[in-house]
């Protein structure tokens, strides 16, 4: 081979004479063949892959910019370089004759290679990114060739006159260019039109060296640094990392994994089935047997279903497809995956090549006769080791990273769509609560686990190879060492096993903690209202204290493997090299094996450190897998029974229909078969749980289909009982995602009697809704619904009782603009579920529901001649209801004038209408519109002008809902203060101590065996002593020990003093928000106090105290490092102060930038949480309007806000990383370094000990980084509990001044001038009030909405204090006395009838106050007793989420219950007979009147017949009382109380009556 190469060149090729001297080169041949080929053969590799955009682009060349064509000119001259030498050698040829071959084709490739570089520069125009990446690693890997010929001539220039000048000069010539063209490329070159792109994210356009170096990003880090950042300044995702994209691609895989896996399914329960079928081997039942269980099996079908009912709930859980998940992430994100391999592949390689260069280093220190430059070739070797590794490393990190946030954004769109389509079933397994702590916390888990799932093949690959290397270095003893590692594994497996299972109780104490917190806060109200706040949180504080039991075992464990880990290196050290030295006399340790041992061993702590992590990660991963498997492979919503046939006259039709909430339980609605034509208007009634709100959720496709069909024709639109609002504006609610249609949606606003409520809200449509409408009034809420499906223009209406929750004239002026036969939707088809009577005559189709089937249907008057069931109900309540059928005949008579009366009637009956509401309704707004004129007026005329011109933005209370605040700058230093507060002084000191003795114990051990090591040197041909070996190693020993004894104590008192913290700052954070006031409560949505109590307590629980452990370690670890080099080569401190001030700045605008980004990403994340909270709850009114796309499409647009946060994030922490690990290389360069300057007069232990020391610090100072920003990061969540400590509270509970014992004995209530506002900044809502109701006087309160009626009731209450004046109940003015005492001794029966997740006993009584026979009376009272004996449970059913499993109307029943139990001397009612159908509203009232009759009984009424019987009604109207008189006085006056009355068709006559 040589001889051949040498005959090519026409010299000697090769000869080691060259290397052995001071002065070393290498041969010219070798020059020109090897070192010029290597670059070529690299780039002929990967060049012709560059050209491919050319061939199959469809893309349009961009445009020519300035760089490229300097790229181009330069290229054009290398060429022409390489030209003319290959002229220079014809020219000689012909001169000389015979020259080299190799003179003809090194230029000759040249040519081919530039002319291939200008076609690449060409090719990547149809490219985003205009650089190539293989060129520019070409550049360099030639220019690095280069250096060797280019020194070569430089030395022989100097020493002699040049030989061959023209070749000198071209060759210079040649590499300058090559040089500039390096620089050139390392420049983004951006085409003008990909600018704007460029713009979005620079990323797409960045040069090679910027992708990876992350030089790119460098812009975003400065502007972070200059001022916090908002998230308009983040950059966009590429194309392909936006969730669609992602999502498209997982859906795809999911489908068929997800087939394959419901396939292993059907086996499994295949054996199952045969495994149950025939317990022993064959079937011994003989065949008549057989008949016979047949027959039985037959007889009770019934039983058997509900048998296997009970199973599944009490049993094992329902099997579910698994084993898919991964799969299909694996499948979707492979890509990535293979390239993160390849990074990791180059990066574990490089990491072994340093402790070998460290090896020649310490031979070249203790050989006197080394040549110089071998040491400077090593020094360079360490550094470009270095870098290479910390590139492979960041792009690896940085790939993992990605993938981390893409499984979660896959996953969470995952989870969203699935909960678009899940059936009633799978939706009753998991909680609103439990679905999004799938998203949160398990989404997060996977996220985690992504990040490190490399280090499950690349930890054991690097072990292997320690282990390798370590047994050329100590032979056979390093198996002393591995022993101790692999005795340490079992002792970890348990630790981790352990570790697994109280995570699981912990999750499940987590989940239950969050269920009660979220229930509090949705029904803070109800607990503040009945003075409940104790006993829940005691609830929650029992729940607490067991989680912190958990962690503090958690803690102990995680402790002891700290130790195990601490320990470990060290112990595997001292074993290898105690057997080392005590096996064999001859076996001297020097610093060659010591040291390189000892870098070895530091490189397997890494990866030893890691395995165990990954593995517990990939434990909760794998708790998290089950969860999401189970939930994306639920049921979804099956609505094959919902037909859409054509069919002649015919809107919807039921045939047989049987539907149940769940298969295999009973069904809700049986045997329906119904036609309802279209166009028609059809009332469906019956009393409470007859299967209204099923039959709606039959034709919503809501229920289990059991048998039968329904058809339906036509588009939807459906309106809740309880109205569904989105945290949006008023319009946004209302237009719903439909187009805006400016007339049709004055129209609707004016139908549903909107106009006066937009004018009292601040900024009229504009006004921004609170989460679950918390700023509307029932009443306002429901009309906004209705709006919604008005406008929405669909063809059949399904109405569940809009008319309840608003005032009767509101719902006559509702029914005849928009339901009735003249009103908006007189065309459509109407299904209307409604209590109210007064309205059926006007309808066109009556259903009556008894228990589930229609008893009867037909008009109004056919079904009073039947003489059924619905008549004798009519008859019971037709004395309210006279003048109904009055008008009734009067209807019949008017018939026959109809055609001439037509025109004269049309216009009165608008007129009257329009009196009453409307009227009141102007009357409002005006009183409104003056204010607003009066406050307008002051200002100037030209500054009305321009208020006209301008939208009213400037409104106070127009945004109800605050921004989140972000805090911005650094995080204030009292933070950690108060967090060590919390822990405890004395605590913090003794953990800092406990580390600092830790490190001095590990300088103590390296200095020790460096000075070992230098025995070989002083002992080298006499024998070693061995009472000097023995204490060599029994010191080395204790000194390791102490290490890791201070470590443990260290952590044992840290995670000691951490519970503390948690403990008092959950607790605190509790006991404050249960105290605030309710308007906190209204203005922060429950989705952020939730995030308190969720993600922040965790972070404090967990993230914190090892966020503090892990920076102080690294902290103490660096400056021991630093000192040993110090101690080593003294003239190293010189080079530190330079480093450390790069490190500084690298550090503070990263951190300014890395925090804000980390809040960023938390506020971007709430709004992802509370739209899927939203979505969950309003799911059956986004499916009836069918607006899943528009949904999934938001869910979207928010993940991409969040993902591009948390993607900068990552970017910033690899733009730091990589800066970060250049200071590690040079402060590994520089100890090499002047380690081989003062060769002379250095051990080779020192220099070993300098150097592996500074090998390691390279992690360690990216580690302190890290963990700094970590900290900072996450000592925001104590910021963030500490903002919700102070949120000022209400009054005390109870103050000194308690109310005498019995209070209040007669229920005197007096109203002393009283003024009250919601909110400082908003206008009075009761304008003074003054009014005196006796000792068990019965008070009717009324009034339009927003007239003040529930402010009453709030003030009563205190939920909002006085702005002016005083109430006093018996003589104790209210104020003066604590809310509890207060609270305690009133009793109210709510408006929204809330119930929590518990038993129903702890519903009626959280406190335990009561007997269980006072429970039943109570009950009984209520007419529930029949129910709740009817109940397996009796008491103790247990009421699911928000009492869903109760019909509305027991909802009601139960909170009457309540307040019979409490029994105090005042009652109020809140509307509370809006949602309860008339027989269950006798009930109610007969109860009240019968129970209540000593006591004082507020009644806040939307229906005047329930107070028509008062002693008194108050009129009260925008905050005034306009009249307050007995009934039947008032309805001789012609006022405000008798036009409603009229409204009502109240007359005095039946008043009398009554």
């Amino acid at each position: 081979m040589s001889a051949a190469l040498e005959k090519f060149c026409g010299s000697i090729f090769w000869n080691d004479s060259y290397l052995a001297r001071p002065d070393a080169d290498l041969p010219v041949c070798f020059q020109q063949t090897v070192v010029v080929w290597i670059p070529l053969g690299f780039f002929w590799i990967l060049a012709p892959w560059q050209l491919l955009p050319m061939c199959k682009s469809k893309a349009k060349k961009s445009s020519v910019t300035k760089l490229f064509i300097i790229k181009q000119v330069l290229a054009a001259l290398l060429v022409l370089a390489a030209v003319a030498e290959l002229a220079l050698a014809f020219v000689e040829n012909d001169e000389q004759g015979g020259v080299p071959a190799v003179l003809y084709t090194n230029p000759s490739l040249y040519i081919a290679t530039w002319i291939m570089v200008l076609l690449i520069h060409d090719a990547r125009r149809f490219c985003l990114r205009r650089d190539s990446g293989s060129l520019f690693c070409f550049w360099t890997l030639s220019l690095l060739c280069g250096i060797l010929p280019f020194q070569s001539l430089v030395r022989k220039a100097v020493q002699e006159p040049i030989s061959d000048l023209p070749r000198f000069i071209l060759f210079f010539i040649s590499y300058g260019l090559q040089l500039l063209l390096f620089l050139v490329s390392g420049f983004s070159d951006i085409a003008p039109e990909t600018k704007e792109i460029g713009k979005k994210n620079p990323e797409v356009t960045a040069s090679f060296l910027s992708s990876i170096t992350f030089e790119w990003y460098s812009s975003m880090v400065f502007k972070g640094y200059r001022k916090p950042l908002e998230i308009e300044d983040v950059w966009e995702l590429k194309d392909k990392d936006k969730t669609k994209a992602l999502y498209t691609a997982f859906e795809k895989n999911m489908k068929t994994a997800m087939k394959k896996a419901r396939a292993e399914l059907e086996k499994r329960e295949r054996k199952k089935r045969r495994r149950a079928r025939d317990p022993d081997h064959g079937n011994s039942m003989s065949k008549a047997q057989s008949q016979d269980i047949l027959v039985l099996e037959e007889k009770q079908p019934k039983k058997k279903k509900k048998k296997k009912g009970d199973n599944e709930d009490s049993g094992p859980p329902k099997d579910y497809p698994r084993g898919w998940l991964l799969k299909t992430l694996a499948k979707t994100f492979q890509q990535n995956l293979l390239l993160a391999v390849a990074f990791k592949l180059v990066h574990d390689a490089l990491v072994f090549v340093s402790p070998q260069l460290l090896k020649l280093l310490i031979a070249f220190v203790s050989d006197e006769d080394a040549f110089a430059w071998q040491g400077y070739l090593y020094a360079i070797l360490l550094f470009l080791a270095a870098v290479l590794q910390s590139l492979c490393l960041q792009q690896h990190f940085s790939l993992c990273f990605q993938l981390g946030i893409n499984v979660r954004a896959s996953l969470i769109a995952a989870i969203y769509k699935k909960s678009l389509t899940m059936s009633g079933a799978t939706r009753k397994e998991s909680t609103v609560g439990e679905t999004v702590n799938l998203m949160s916390a398990d989404a997060q888990r996977f996220m985690d686990a992504a990040n490190f799932i490399h280090q499950l093949w690349s930890s054991p690959l690097q072990i292997i190879l320690s282990i390798v290397f370590l047994w050329a270095e100590l032979g056979p003893s390093v198996l002393a060492g591995i022993a101790t590692m692999v005795l340490l594994l079992p002792i970890n497996a348990i630790l981790v096993a352990k570790a697994k299972t109280i995570q699981e109780k912990n999750m499940k104490h987590k989940d239950e903690r969050m269920k009660i917190m979220t229930e509090i806060l949705n029904g803070i109200k109800i607990l503040k209202l009945f003075a409940w706040e104790p006993s829940f949180e005691k609830r929650i504080i029992d729940i607490r204290a067991h989680e912190l039991k958990n962690l503090v075992n958690f803690g102990y464990l995680q402790s002891v493997s700290v130790f195990v880990f601490t320990c470990a290196p060290f112990l595997v050290s001292l074993a290898s090299f105690a057997v080392y030295v005590l096996v064999d006399e001859n076996n001297i340790l020097d610093a060659q094996k010591a040291f390189t041992a000892i870098s070895l061993f530091n490189v397997l702590r890494f990866p030893m450190a890691m395995l165990p992590m990954v593995i517990s990660s990939l434990v909760q991963t794998n708790v998290s897998t089950a969860r999401l498997e189970r939930y994306l492979s639920g049921g979804d919503l099956d609505t094959s029974a919902i037909h859409h046939n054509p069919i002649e006259g015919n809107a919807v039709r039921f045939s047989d229909a049987t539907f149940a909430w769940e298969q295999d339980s009973n069904a809700a609605i049986r045997d329906v078969t119904l036609d309802i034509t279209p166009g028609s208007l059809v009332a469906v009634v019956g009393p409470v749980g007859s299967g209204k709100s099923s039959l709606v959720s039959a034709m919503l496709g809501e229920m289990e289909n059991i048998k039968g069909h329904i058809n339906i024709q036509g588009s939807l639109a459906y309106v809740p009982q309880q109205a569904w609002i989105q945290n949006a504006t008023l319009k946004d609610n209302i237009i719903f995602g439909s187009e805006l249609d400016e007339a049709r949606y004055q129209k609707v606003i004016k139908a549903c009697a909107l106009l006066p409520d937009l004018e009292l809200l601040p900024a009229g449509d504009q006004t921004e809704i609170g989460e679950k409408g918390i700023n509307l009034s029932g009443g306002q809420k429901q009309r906004v619904s209705l709006a919604r499906a008005v406008y929405s223009d669909a063809d059949i209406y399904i109405l569940d009782d809009p008319l309840s929750a608003v005032d009767a004239h509101v719902g006559k002026y509702l029914f005849e603009h928009v339901l009735g036969p003249k009103g908006l939707l007189k065309k459509k088809t109407r299904i209307l579920v409604t209590h109210s009577i007064s309205f059926l005559p006007e309808v066109d189709n009556i259903v009556v529901l008894a228990s589930g089937a229609v008893s009867e249907h037909g008009s109004y008057s056919t079904l009073l001649a039947n003489k059924g069931a619905f008549s004798q109900f009519l008859n019971l309540y037709g004395n309210q209801e006279e003048d109904v059928s009055e008008e009734n005949t009067a209807a019949v008579a008017l018939a026959v004038d109809e055609e001439e009366a037509d025109e004269d009637v049309d216009p009165c009956l608008d007129e009257r209408s329009d009196d009453v509401v409307t009227m009141t309704l102007r009357r409002e707004a005006s009183i409104h519109r003056r204010k607003l004129s009066r406050s307008l007026s002051k200002k100037s005329t030209s500054s009305q002008k321009k208020a006209q011109e301008e939208p009213p933005k400037k409104l106070k209370g127009q945004k109800l809902i605050e921004k989140e605040a972000v805090e911005t700058g650094r995080v204030k230093f009292s933070m950690y203060m108060r967090y060590l507060r919390a822990v405890g002084w004395c605590l913090s000191f003794w953990t800092v101590m406990c580390y600092v003795g830790q490190y001095v114990a590990y300088v103590g051990t390296n200095l020790w065996l460096s000075d070992w090591t230098d025995d070989s040197v002083r002992y080298q041909n006499q024998t070693y002593p061995t009472h000097l070996r023995d204490m060599r190693i029994g010191v080395f020993g204790a000194l390791g020990f102490s290490q890791a004894l201070f470590l443990l104590f260290a952590t044992v008192l840290s995670v000691w003093g951490s519970m503390q913290a948690s403990r008092i700052m959950h607790q605190q954070l509790l006991s404050n928000i249960l105290r605030a006031p309710m308007s906190f409560f209204d203005t922060t949505p429950v989705g952020r106090i939730v995030n308190r109590f969720a993600k922040d307590i965790f972070t404090v629980d967990e993230t914190i105290p090892t966020s503090f452990r892990s920076w102080l370690s690294c902290f103490m670890g660096i400056i021991s490092t630093l000192i040993v080099i110090c101690l080593a080569t003294p003239f190293f401190a010189v080079v530190i102060v330079p480093l450390s001030i790069f490190y500084y700045f690298v550090l503070r605008f990263y951190i300014s930038t890395s925090r804000q980004l980390r809040r960023l990403d938390s506020v971007t994340r709430s709004p992802i949480y509370s739209h899927f909270g939203e979505t969950v709850s309003g799911l059956s009114v986004i499916r009836a309007y069918g607006h899943q796309e528009r949904f999934l499409k938001h869910n979207e647009i928010i993940m991409d806000i969040n993902q591009k946060s948390v993607y900068s994030w990552i970017i910033s922490n690899r733009w730091l990383a990589i800066r970060l690990e250049f200071v590690g290389s040079l402060v590994v360069f520089f100890s090499a370094l002047l380690a081989v300057i003062a060769k002379g007069t250095l051990e080779g232990g020192i220099v070993g000990l300098s150097v592996s020391s500074a090998l390691n610090v390279t992690q360690t100072l990216n580690w302190l980084v890290r963990t700094s920003s970590e900290l900072e990061t996450n000592i925001v969540a104590v910021e963030r509990v500490h903002e919700y400590m102070k949120v000022k509270n209400e009054a005390p509970w109870v103050t000194k001044n308690r109310p005498p014992r019995g209070w209040p004995s007669r229920g005197e209530i007096q109203f002393v001038d009283y003024q009250v506002r919601y909110r400082p900044e908003l206008d009075l809502v009761l304008q003074g009030i003054t009014c005196n109701i006796g000792s068990t006087e019965k008070v009717g309160v009324v009034g339009r909405t927003g007239a003040g009626k529930s402010s009453l009731t709030n003030c009563l209450f205190r939920v909002l204090e006085a702005a002016g004046g005083k109430i006093i109940i018996d003589d104790v003015d209210i104020a003066t006395i604590g809310l509890h005492d207060l609270r305690n001794n009133l009793t109210i029966i709510p408006q929204d009838p809330v119930l929590f997740t518990g038993t129903l006993r702890m519903n009626l009584d959280p406190f335990d106050q009561y007997s269980d026979e006072e429970v039943w009376k109570a009950l009984e009272l209520a007419h529930l007793k029949t129910y709740v004996q009817g109940l397996p449970e009796g008491l103790l059913h247990l009421v699911s989420e928000g009492g869903e499993n109760l019909s509305v109307g027991q909802r009601q029943l139960v909170c009457l219950a309540r307040a019979l139990l409490r029994k105090a001397k005042i009652l109020i009612l809140d509307e509370a007979t809006a949602a309860v159908d008339l027989e269950t509203d006798n009930l109610i009232q007969t109860t009240i009147r019968n129970e209540f009759a000593d006591c004082t009984v507020l009644t806040i009424a939307h229906r005047l017949h329930t107070i028509m019987d008062s002693n008194r009604v108050m009129v009260l109207h925008a905050g005034q009382i306009v009249e307050f008189d007995s009934p039947q006085e008032l309805l001789m006056k012609q006022g405000t109380f008798s036009a409603m009355a009229k409204d009502a068709g109240i007359t005095i006559a039946e008043t009398t009556a009554l």
